[in-house]
């Protein structure tokens, strides 16, 4: 079966009209004869919402009942059952109600791709798990309910549902979003015109990497190496020398000025004329963090060529390089790296930099002697003189005449070979030292014009020529050998320093992977684990996948030895176990295999790092259960014994038949028993709680909540006399957006806190505020406060009792779930010196107007509500 395709419309805010644009293309669809069916809509009592989807065939919703709120979520098995071709599912990053088959909905929504069901939905930006930290830096708002980033770029298509903040605030000010009432509060808060545009371009940057990665992947597929200026890329080349920052500043405004983004490039070349110390490289790789670029590292041999490559591989539209350092007389024999990309650039724009270092003299001479020494060079001029050197010097030789003698006419010979042998090799140093000889003995020894050698000096003349000739041609082969096996230990060394770097800079495993593809230009790298008793090569089975990265999503990376290109040998690990580094892309050489052992090595440590990290923290979780534990034991040997013996001695006075208790004992008794069985049962609570939070099994259902009558209800839990001493604001206002329940735990246990704390005489006073997106509690003391060497933190710590006091009651859990709940309704909690002494918890969460996804389900913590079209 063909897995559906899914639609997202994606919004910035809510009201931008995803529900409605979503609704008008099902209607498109089912007038072109598609079966489209209304799996989950969420009209919030809009009427051009709701006219919208009429027309459209509904599933019934499936309801529920929890904590006595009926609930009523979208029907996924009667989905399944009716088989429709399209599904409209609403809200895609909504929490599912209690009891559901999924917790989330986008699940729901994957068992319908899998089912073959093609889905439209809606999301906004501020449910993006990757964003979601941005926009509560931006709007004060908590976001609960995400979806994954993943599967939002899985969809076959992203539409982004746009409008100007000035155009939403009028749609929300006409009433078109909420309720009449709600409209001051929401424009006041989260719908601020500087909020929306934060999120509007938010929302535009994350449509547009995707547009970019859709590209990117579109032109691997077909193979498009040609420059498409869609999105400006600006590519520093650099070369580790003293003018790389002053390149790296200019490629910096260029990219500023052009919203564009900076990539700085570092090649590794083969020839060890271009390394770069490790001083030079942390310098150019903190200005390149200082400017907001990205460092890349790559190996290649022709500079200009590796450039352009890695140029048109990002879709770069404009390149950043130095003038020449090379002097007039170098560009003779070879015209430089800026003036190569400059040729072969293409739509590629190309920037010469000036600096300082431009024809200075040792590089000049390094660059010359490069131009000279270089192999190919090496091969053409080396035939050429060995050739013409000694035809030219005859033909000067002749045209002098007799000037100078058989020994110095040698010398001449001698000294061409010898130029030859330098420049050449080993073959070019013997035909010249033949031709020479020949040349000599033809045209002047005696008899000329005739090879015959009639003195035997001559004949030792011509045999050292040939000698010496070889000899030389040999010493400059060894050293030129010598000179290309330092070059490449210089660049094995380099690349290992690279990785290492990387390794000590806290690089993942990934990260260490994704580096080892971008230098060797590889398209996907793994790292698999033989499975033990395997021997297969290429059998999936044999192999278990460690880690993998890849150059793009339509990359797959290798899964097998033989599904790779390039393979290093089996590195055992210190479990015993056997692991390949496969790569697939460019099939590298002996020496890059080197390196990639010693990077394979790398990877199987931080792989091993990352298991005994794990395994350190279950250990750490273990020893912490541990100590609570213990901590437990302790604290409630305790505080059961005393209130237990309380009620043991009160209840044996009143059923005593010896002694006569009068009424006003018998009372006295009976408060003593209800007391102490009112503190067993708070204790008791408090270890269920941080038992449920220490599980993770507290779900708030937040609603919009009065603070004054939370606070109220909480002062009733108190015994009679500890309410005397609560003092409340006389407008507590706010109204906070949070689980009405557990809030009035969290206050109940503060009061409680206070009270036993404080002292006998203290008053405790809450107060109540909101601040934008906020609302602010205060509970405040005039007690003893905190010791000096208590840090505020440490009241939140199981098990505390302002220092483990040995006369305390209770186990110290009671702010330890205070927190807990807060935290879970996305609120914190703070302790703080009260002015004038004392003590103050601060309790902060979200305002009931301020949250994006406000909604009229009093069990739905945030499904954003859609706007009708104004």
């Amino acid at each position: 079966m063909a897995r559906g395709e899914l639609r997202i419309h994606l919004g910035a805010a809510p009201g931008v009209g995803k529900t409605y644009a979503v609704l008008n293309e099902a209607h498109r669809r089912a007038e072109r004869g598609a079966d489209v069916v209304v799996g989950y809509v969420e009209t919030h009592g809009r009427v051009k919402t709701a006219e919208a989807v009429g027309g459209l065939e509904v599933v019934p919703r499936r309801e529920s009942e929890h904590r006595g709120v009926a609930l009523q979520e979208m029907d996924l098995d009667a989905v399944l059952a009716r088989r429709p071709q399209v599904a409209v599912v609403d809200e895609l990053a909504h929490t599912n109600a209690p009891g559901s088959r999924n917790p989330k909905r986008w699940q729901d929504v994957q068992e319908l791709l899998d089912a073959g069901i093609d889905v439209l939905s809606t999301v906004n930006v501020q449910h993006l798990e990757s964003l979601n930290d941005v926009v509560e830096q931006i709007t004060g708002v908590v976001q609960h309910e995400t979806v994954p980033d993943e599967v939002v770029r899985k969809a076959e298509q992203v539409e982004l549902v746009d409008i100007t903040p000035e155009a939403l605030r009028r749609r929300l000010s006409h009433g078109n979003i909420y309720r009449p009432e709600q409209v001051d509060a929401a424009l006041a808060n989260y719908f601020r015109a500087g909020n929306l545009t934060a999120l509007r371009e938010l929302a535009l940057l994350w449509v547009a990497d995707q547009v970019d990665t859709a590209l990117t992947r579109y032109r691997g597929e077909h193979r498009i190496t040609a420059t498409w200026e869609a999105r400006e890329r600006v590519v520093v080349s650099v070369t580790g020398g003293p003018e790389s920052e002053t390149l790296i500043r200019r490629g910096t405004r260029i990219a500023s000025r052009a919203g564009a983004q900076l990539i700085v490039l570092h090649i590794l070349r083969g020839d060890g004329l271009t390394g770069l110390s490790a001083t030079a490289l942390g310098r150019i790789r903190r200005l390149t963090d200082a400017v907001g670029g990205t460092l890349h590292t790559v190996t290649g041999d022709d500079v200009p060529e590796t450039v352009l490559q890695f140029a048109r591989g990002v879709n770069a539209t404009q390149i950043v390089v130095g003038t020449s350092r090379r002097s007039r007389w170098a560009h003779i024999l070879d015209e430089g790296v800026s003036a190569v990309i400059v040729r072969n650039s293409g739509s590629i724009d190309v920037h010469l930099v000036t600096h300082e270092q431009a024809g200075g003299g040792h590089q000049r001479r390094q660059a010359l002697l490069h131009s000279i020494i270089r192999p190919t060079w090496r091969q053409v001029l080396g035939w050429l003189a060995a050739v013409s050197l000694p035809a030219a010097l005859t033909g000067v030789l002749i045209a002098l005449g007799r000037v100078f003698d058989f020994a110095s006419q040698g010398v001449f010979y001698f000294l061409v070979v010898l130029g030859v042998g330098l420049l050449g090799g080993v073959p070019q140093a013997v035909l010249a030292a033949a031709l020479s000889g020949l040349l000599l003995n033809y045209f002047f020894t005696t008899p000329q014009y005739t090879f015959t050698v009639a003195d035997p000096d001559n004949l030792v003349t011509l045999v050292v020529l040939m000698i010496v000739a070889v000899a030389v041609a040999l010493l400059v082969d060894a050293a030129a050998r010598r000179r290309r096996e330092a070059a490449a230990a210089t660049r094995e060394a380099e690349l290992l320093a690279l990785f290492a770097s990387s390794v000590l800079r806290g690089a993942d495993l990934p990260a260490l992977l994704t580096r080892l593809l971008e230098t060797y230009g590889q398209r996907a790298v793994s790292l698999l684990l033989r499975r033990p008793g395997q021997v297969g090569r290429d059998d999936r089975a044999a192999f278990t996948v460690a880690a993998q990265v890849s150059a793009g999503a339509d990359v797959q990376p290798p899964r097998s030895i033989a599904e790779a290109d390039t393979v290093t040998e089996i590195v055992g690990g210190e479990d015993g176990r056997e692991y390949v580094l496969a790569l697939r892309g460019p099939e590298l050489g002996a020496r890059e295999r080197r390196v990639l052992r010693a990077v394979a090595h790398q990877a199987v440590s931080l792989l091993r790092q990352s298991q005994l990290t794990a395994q350190a923290d279950a250990a750490a979780a273990v020893a912490e259960g541990d100590r609570l534990r213990r901590a437990l034991l302790s604290a409630v040997s305790h505080d059961l014994r005393t209130p237990l013996a309380a009620v043991k001695a009160g209840v044996s006075g009143l059923r005593s038949a010896d002694v006569q208790l009068s009424a006003e004992d018998t009372a006295e008794m009976l408060a003593g028993v209800e007391e102490s069985a009112d503190q067993l049962s708070a204790l008791v609570d408090n270890l269920l709680d941080s038992s449920r939070l220490a599980a993770g099994a507290v779900h708030p259902t937040s609603t919009p909540c009065s603070c004054e009558e939370v606070v109220q209800r909480a002062v009733l839990s108190l015994p009679a006399e500890a309410r005397q001493r609560i003092i409340t604001d006389a407008e507590l206002t706010p109204t906070v957006l949070a689980d009405a329940g557990l809030l009035e735990r969290v206050l109940a246990n503060l009061f409680a806190n206070g009270v036993q704390h404080a002292g006998p005489d203290a008053e405790i006073r809450v107060t109540a505020a909101q601040r934008g997106a906020r609302v602010t509690v205060r509970v405040s003391d005039t007690g003893r406060g905190l010791p000096p060497d208590v840090p505020p933190d440490a009241l939140f710590q199981p098990f505390q009792r302002l220092g483990d006091h040995p006369g305390g009651v209770g186990v110290g859990l009671g702010l330890t779930v205070a927190r807990g709940f807060t935290e879970a309704m996305g609120g914190t909690v703070t302790a703080e010196d009260t002015p004038g002494g004392g003590l103050t918890m601060i309790i902060e969460l979200p305002a009931a107007l301020a949250r994006a996804d406000q909604t009229d389900r009093a069990a739905s913590m945030s499904a954003a509500p859609e706007p009708s079209v104004s």
